[in-house]
């Protein structure tokens, strides 16, 4: 008994001893903090958001909410929404839900990992104005103290009051009454039960519930906010039917949305803030790469052309970061067209020396089961090496060259640049952009900054940096995944340079320095729906597209209005580096890639690639870029060593005829030889011929004919002819072994 009541005085006196020391580390990190009713509005110091220049950008708060909007102005069925979807017990606990707590604790213990929360509107409420976003106890604790005094100062009615105008619901909408105008048009008196259930849906996830992002995502949840709506008795069956059954907002309303750089700096915080696990809340200080006079040149060519929606973007190199844009249509997602030819098809065939820039390339009418692509011009072209294919942008090429590398090889690469192919898009379409959802501009200007760097993805953004009352809950950090290696990127940038000098993208071929370009077009028989141009140079990644919305058709193709959008802001960019004393430098070379002397002769004749015959005349050779790795190892001896395929001999009506093959060189010397039983005769030497006919031949007589090449004094490898009888009744005969033997014995 003594030993037992030892044990529990020790237990005691451990219990009372920890329960001092936590009351103490309590009121000594909570001594401090104190509630802020100021913090509890939005205010126009509550967000801001700098230039890549550490300058406040004046406009970016335009889209926000002011003013809080009275309880008495928010329908009921609104309030409901908010409250059975994020906190049922609301109006019931007193700041913190201790059932659902432990019910919280359970479920992650038995999932053995954090998958549910249990924060009230309450602490929701205090978090987001009060708080920084660290994971720590101490952060905890003043969270519990300042909603025990929120709950003691403020009523239920004006704790939602306060939720409601400063919560964050996407699109740079903080508030109710912000989001309400955004997504409906609306006041928020005005919601109706479908609206409430969208907005009450939005808190948990703007950038994945968004109805003009994710539609679908955005209607599961709608439902399931009315199912728990149901459940706790706020609405009826017939009700909840009807708010299912409303059709889901399409577009932003028009005087709330915004189309420049701003939309695209809210619609990468939302993404960034469930990326990164932190919400959007308090103070917010947002750090881009927003450069206002590269975003004049932007917008003044912009102007340009006004008869379609358009996106414009501006990549730097160097940081990663958009530094100008224009869009009509945010970040849509299109079809790229053949802007997917170098990422998709060209880069991967040459990473996997599949090719070079020299290889021949068949481009001819194929069907693969039913797929039977075509080229924009309508023609067959034959054998054309890769970097004409680029060049030109046939379609034939490179469909095949994805048949033959691999769709899912291909794919991977994509893949690896954040450009995800969907498992019922993975055909060989996807070689000229055909695939169901697309990509937006964004995407597509961060993969081929991936050419600029040398082969590695570095991922690009509007935002730098992120802080959240002092503390950064995001820095852009440059991931460097190598996707190809140096020499693979400097061999298509190259190609992409004839592309911009006398291929689609060839209005830029004026520009004095280093660029490279890829124009796309993507349409049916009716007409085309897209036009793009993209450019890069060592400075900066510049993407244009046109289009519409609808899907209503255009007057351009990629290689006309887009390229000359993109000389105009290329051009402009140049000079204004030019004033400030920069430059825009050349493409660096690459160690393991060097310039190859070809044979022309091979390329031409048998469409394979040999090296150049070292005496070659220069008029017979071509150079072209090659890895190191992947250089042609057979040498064409064309000149060295003179070689013919056998010319074919005929006799008739007493004459000999000897007819050269087409492919005969006509730049070597001919020598052509005749013997018979007792005489040899030269009858022939000198240049390239068709034929000869010797008429010299005598009856009752057995010949024998021998050609050989010769280029310069260097004399090729003599050929024997079928020998040739004209004595009656006998034919040619074969001669294989004539010149180890006595002709006349034959």
């Amino acid at each position: 008994m003594k030993t037992l009541r030892k044990v529990f005085c020790v237990l005691f006196f451990l219990t009372l001893t920890l329960a001092v020391v936590a009351t103490g580390y309590y009121f000594f990190t909570t001594k401090d903090i104190s509630l802020q009713p100021e913090k509890l509005v939005f205010q126009e110091k509550t967000l801001s958001v700098y230039d890549a220049y550490g300058e406040i950008i004046p406009s970016a708060t335009a889209g926000a909410q002011k003013e809080s909007v009275p309880f008495s102005s928010i329908p009921k069925k609104t309030v409901y929404a908010f409250v059975d979807t994020e906190d049922k017990r609301f109006f019931t606990h007193r700041g913190f839900d201790f059932r659902r707590i432990l019910k919280a604790v359970y479920n992650n213990a038995v999932s053995h990992a954090y998958k549910q929360g249990a924060s009230t509107i309450s602490q929701q409420l205090i978090k987001n104005t009060h708080l920084s976003h660290e994971k720590k106890l101490s952060r905890k604790l003043k969270e519990w103290k300042l909603t025990k005094q929120l709950e003691k100062r403020y009523t239920k009615e004006e704790i939602l009051e306060r939720y409601l105008s400063v919560i964050y619901f996407g699109h740079n909408c903080f508030g109710i009454r912000a989001a309400a105008q955004f997504y409906f048009g609306k006041e928020p008196a005005e919601l109706d039960l479908a609206d409430s259930a969208i907005l009450a849906g939005l808190v948990k996830s703007p950038n994945n519930y968004s109805p003009f992002k994710n539609p679908e995502n955005c209607k599961k949840r709608k439902e399931s906010v009315l199912r728990a709506m149901l459940k706790n008795g706020n609405i009826t069956q017939e009700e909840k039917e009807i708010a299912v059954n409303k059709p889901l907002p399409t577009a932003p309303n028009a005087h709330a949305s915004d189309s420049g750089y701003l939309h695209f700096v809210y619609d990468e915080l939302t993404a960034l803030s469930e990326s990164n696990r932190f919400t959007v809340g308090g103070n917010i200080q947002i750090y881009t790469y927003f450069d206002a006079k590269t975003q004049e040149i932007v917008e003044k060519n912009t102007g340009a052309y006004i008869e379609s929606d358009k996106s414009i973007m501006v990549l730097d190199k160097e940081t990663g970061g958009f530094k100008a844009c224009v869009s009509t249509v945010g970040n849509i997602r299109r079809s790229p067209g053949s802007t997917i030819k170098p990422l998709l098809v060209y880069a991967p065939a040459l990473q996997e020396n599949s090719i070079s820039l020299a290889t021949p390339l068949l481009d001819e009418k194929i069907n693969y089961g039913g797929y039977s692509p075509s080229n924009y011009d309508g023609k067959y072209h034959g054998y054309i090496s890769a970097r004409e294919c680029i060049e030109k942008s046939l379609n034939i090429p490179a469909v095949k060259l994805l048949e033959s590398v691999g769709v899912e090889k291909c794919a991977s690469y994509l893949e690896k640049m954040q450009l995800p192919i969907e498992k019922d898009d993975l055909s060989l379409a996807l070689a000229l952009g055909g695939m169901k959802n697309g990509y937006p501009l964004k995407s597509l200007l961060s993969a081929y900054a991936t050419l600029a760097n040398q082969g590695i993805y570095n991922g690009a953004g509007f935002i730098s940096k992120i802080k959240i009352n002092g503390n950064t809950v995001f820095e852009r950090k440059n991931a460097q995944t190598r996707v190809f290696s140096e020499d693979t990127a400097t061999l298509l940038t190259d190609a992409l340079k004839t592309t911009a000098k006398s291929g689609t993208a060839k209005k830029l071929r004026s520009l004095p320095f280093d660029i490279a370009a890829k124009t796309g077009t993507v349409g049916t028989e009716k007409g085309n729906t897209d036009a793009y141009a993209i450019s890069y140079t060592t400075s900066d990644i510049i993407g244009v597209w046109l289009g519409n919305a609808n899907n209503a058709y255009i007057d351009c193709t990629g290689g006309s209005i887009p390229c000359n959008m993109l000389y105009s802001m290329n051009e402009d960019l140049y000079r204004r580096y030019q004033a400030s004393g920069k430059t825009i430098n050349p493409f660096p070379s690459c160690a393991s890639v060097t310039n190859i002397k070809l044979d022309k002769i091979s390329y031409y004749d048998t469409h394979t690639l040999s090296l150049a015959d070292p005496i070659s005349p220069p008029e017979f050779q071509f150079t072209e870029l090659f890895k190191k790795e992947a250089i042609p190892t057979k040498t064409a001896t064309f000149f060295s060593n003179p070689t013919i395929n056998p010319p074919i001999l005929r006799y008739t009506q007493g004459k000999v005829q000897i007819v050269f093959d087409k492919n005969a060189p006509s730049f070597y010397d001919y020598k052509i030889e005749r013997y018979d039983y007792a005489t040899h005769s030269i009858i022939y030497q000198g240049g390239y011929l068709e034929s000869f006919t010797d008429d010299g031949v005598e009856k009752g007589k057995r010949y024998a004919y021998f050609v050989t090449p010769f280029y310069g004094e260097r004399e090729g490898k003599k050929i024997s002819l079928p020998i040739v009888s004209t004595k009656e009744g006998e034919t040619a005969t074969g001669n294989e072994e004539i010149l180890e033997k006595n002709w006349w014995d034959y």
